[in-house]
């Protein structure tokens, strides 16, 4: 006999969610989590703080899904309703636990009853309290989660709701199911591809989930494809159909965590002997030599978001990471803003900044003048890992490691990349599925200002509605004409 379906219903409440103030990532984080412990997310549902809203909201989830979990609104302020409203939504009084009185008194330092600090101590009569146990310390966490009947009040703090969710999570998990899932790249606009996805999805009808997701943005694929299923042996089936059926060469491969698996910086050397794989090599040698000549703290790296950059910050990224296997230190990037910045550029440098966890050093103006203000504010900065390649200007004769001019701050300049082609960059960004600045997939193969910066003409061409388009940079085919476009109006 087949076992009842494990469901589950999430209500965000919060007037600032609506209006924008704040961005629910709770929603996402319990989806995840609850996808992984064989419990199907049926409906998220975002309220305000309505009190006759919330009551109804409750009531209707109870009786849908197997378990309900709300978020926010549990606090000790006048719109902190959602405890009052789970109470009306079961015809329940509120009232004082002293389990929470006492827990409340501790924390506040109040024994008045009246007081709204122990608002959070008055809950719907039938409720129970659940500790957890976290899963650093396996100790009993402090505070309990109240649960009303199937619902699940947890508190609306991103940080406070996920700890407490984790240490709770055995109350949701469901031994009787567990998803497969497969992800499949695809290099095609989804409107090529509908026909074959519809066959697939009448073929597989009940068996296998199949969801089609585009992505205007990626640099690598169009759409997502994701395979779900109680059966792997199903998903399986329907990956080789589709790889089958689809466009020969359409489907890529795609790291969607390139900096989790950051190892493969160094699966690069096993590929057959080549240029390229010396060239990365040389680079690792360089950068772990650095790092046995200077602390953390000694170094930065050098980025302005341009593609030379982002590949040296990854190399460094994985070669620290390596070397340093609890990596619990910002490294340091030095990032001076150049006359004019491209949007997209300063996007990519605090996306990258996220991405990274970096500790961003931020200058204006000259680069000398920005090196002398570093060495006042960073005086423990002795070296600069830098992108620079021998075929930029005025870098024909650095090496390796090259001090800074006489009359320049005195810093250990190190290129890690100097004998790197524009074919390597582009290699290794892409077969490490990295992320770059849009720019590049826009004609651009050189970075500097907006007004001095324009889309590589030898990368035009006239698509098939007329219109003049670029190539993105990588399909370059004359190297040499990279820097065509920088200083000049085309």
């Amino acid at each position: 006999m087949d076992q009842p379906e494990c469901t589950a219903g999430i209500i965000v409440i919060g007037d600032e969610i609506l209006k924008g103030q704040t961005t629910d990532t709770n929603s996402h984080f319990l989806c995840t989590r609850l996808f992984s412990l064989g419990v199907r997310v049926k409906k998220v549902s975002i309220i305000g703080d309505d009190l006759d809203l919330i009551a109804k909201e409750v009531a209707e989830f109870s009786n849908k899904f197997t378990h309900v979990i709300t978020s926010g609104g549990i606090g000790p302020t006048h719109d902190d309703l959602t405890f009052e409203g789970v109470a009306r939504a079961f015809g329940e009084p509120l009232v004082p636990h002293p389990e929470l009185i006492k827990l409340c008194q501790t924390f506040f330092g109040t024994d008045d009853l009246d007081s709204p600090k122990l608002k959070m101590a008055k809950i719907p009569q039938s409720s129970r309290l659940q500790y957890g146990i976290s899963k650093t310390t396996g100790s009993k966490t402090k505070y309990p989660l109240v649960i009303v009947k199937n619902v699940y009040l947890f508190p609306g703090v991103p940080s406070i709701l996920e700890n407490a969710f984790v240490a709770l999570e055995d109350l949701f998990k469901n031994d009787q199911a567990h998803f497969h899932t497969q992800e499949l790249y695809v290099d095609r606009d989804e409107i090529s591809i509908a026909g074959v996805l519809g066959e697939a999805e009448q073929l597989f009808l009940k068996r296998v989930v199949l969801g089609s997701y585009p992505d205007f943005n990626n640099s690598y694929y169009k759409v997502k494809l994701t395979l779900e299923s109680e059966s792997l042996e199903h998903v399986l089936e329907l990956e080789k159909y589709l790889v089958k059926s689809l466009p020969e060469g359409s489907i890529v491969p795609y790291d969607p965590d390139p900096l989790l698996h950051s190892e493969r910086v160094y699966s690069l050397l096993e590929k057959e002997d080549s240029p390229f794989v010396s060239s990365v090599a040389k680079a690792i040698e360089v950068i772990e030599e650095s790092l046995n000549r200077y602390s953390l703290d000694e170094i930065c790296v050098g980025f302005n978001g341009g593609k030379d950059c982002t590949a040296i910050l990854h190399l460094y990224y994985a070669i620290a990471k390596k070397k340093y296997s609890n990596l619990n230190t910002k490294l340091k990037a030095l990032y001076i803003t150049s006359k004019s910045p491209f949007p997209e550029v300063e996007q990519f440098i605090q996306s990258s900044r996220d991405r990274y966890q970096l500790e961003m050093l931020h200058f204006d103006g000259r680069i000398q003048d920005s090196l002398s203000q570093m060495k006042k504010q960073y005086p423990e900065i002795k070296a600069v890992v830098m992108g620079t390649r021998k075929t930029d200007p005025w870098s024909a004769h650095l090496e390796s490691f090259s001090m800074t001019d006489p009359d320049w701050p005195q810093y250990m300049r190190i290129n890690p990349i100097l004998d790197w082609s524009f074919r390597d960059v582009w290699e290794f960004l892409r077969s490490l599925c990295l992320p770059y600045c849009s720019l590049y997939d826009r004609g651009f193969t050189s970075l500097g200002s907006m007004n001095n910066t324009h889309p590589n003409p030898q990368l035009r061409y006239i698509d098939n509605r007329g219109i003049m388009r670029y190539k993105a940079a990588f399909l370059l085919a004359d190297e040499s004409e990279e820097r065509n476009g920088r200083d000049r109006t085309i």
